[in-house]
């Protein structure tokens, strides 16, 4: 069985154009694993690999549906095995790329449980949020979790994780530990693939500059006009991309006023350095053994 070749690292670590290089030399076809790349449009605030390089090597997961569309990680793993499955028909080899946690864990992990959550059941749990909100539904998991101390097996103060537990307790009836207990024993959908993972990895200086050249670089690419045209698009109405980084920054930016792209830039750069972090602390503890890459 191929190996599939996982490239990973921080935002503006340089995954795309080593990906890029690696792939040429190497006879290879490249799948992007970045939650961002799936939506049409989000370009300039993705550093979204530009056409002349998508002519130069075949690149998928990107452009996969329009801004007002959702593509979940369900969607994705599913998409993800038979991209890579045609690849390796073709005799080439997969290269994957992206700094996006949770979906790089499908290539090694299961990520999700295959409960299906009718909207009858998603109907009632609103129903107990709206009338009680937050102790409403932690009354009610308690009673469908009996003699389990629920605060040991989720974080009751996050309102999404206990409506999901509930949602989920209803859908299966099922107690949270026999579902935990379910999960942990389910097969990654690649697991019959040998994975062989790199991290690209930079001193803090480094990188911190390399951010902020990325950043220059997307304001003058017009980073500003896509949001607006975006916006257009309805890209409020995914929250996902909304919320993102670059594209968070400027909504706000756009919405107050601003004409001085320095404060801008200064708000991207500080919100690039927080999500590197964050992702640095899941590499370290997430990323199965891995060669780094300086």
């Amino acid at each position: 069985m191929s190996a599939l070749h996982i490239l990973t690292g921080c935002t503006a670590s340089g995954k795309s154009a080593l990906a890029l290089e690696r792939a040429l030399k190497n006879s290879a076809e490249i799948l992007s694993c970045d939650a961002l790349l799936f939506y049409q449009g989000m370009d300039i605030g993705t550093a979204k690999p530009s056409l002349q390089e998508r002519s130069l090597v075949p690149h998928h997961g990107i452009d996969l549906v329009s801004i007002e569309d959702t593509f979940d990680i369900d969607r994705y793993q599913h998409y993800a095995k038979a991209t890579i499955e045609a690849i390796l028909a073709r005799g080439k080899q997969v290269i994957i790329t992206g700094g996006s946690g949770f979906y790089l864990k499908c290539f090694w992990a299961p990520v999700v449980d295959g409960i299906h959550v009718s909207p009858e059941v998603r109907e009632a749990v609103t129903r107990i949020s709206d009338a009680s909100g937050l102790p409403g539904l932690i009354a009610e998991l308690a009673k469908h979790n009996p003699n389990e101390p629920l605060a040991s097996l989720l974080d009751i103060h996050n309102p999404r994780r206990v409506t999901r537990a509930l949602e989920r307790c209803l859908a299966s009836g099922k107690t949270i530990s026999q579902l935990h207990k379910e999960f942990a024993a389910m097969p990654s959908l690649f697991q019959h693939y040998p994975i062989h993972i790199e991290c690209i990895e930079h001193e803090d200086s480094i990188l911190k500059t390399r951010i902020q050249k990325r950043t220059q670089k997307m304001l003058a690419a017009g980073l500003i006009e896509e949001v607006q045209t975006l916006l257009q698009q309805g890209l409020l109405k995914n929250p996902s991309a909304s919320r993102s980084i670059g594209y968070a920054q400027t909504i706000e930016w756009l919405n107050n006023g601003h004409s001085d792209t320095d404060t801008l830039a200064q708000s991207i750069n500080i919100a690039t350095w927080h999500l590197v972090r964050k992702q640095r602390t899941w590499f370290r503890h997430q990323l199965p053994l891995r060669t780094s890459l300086m």
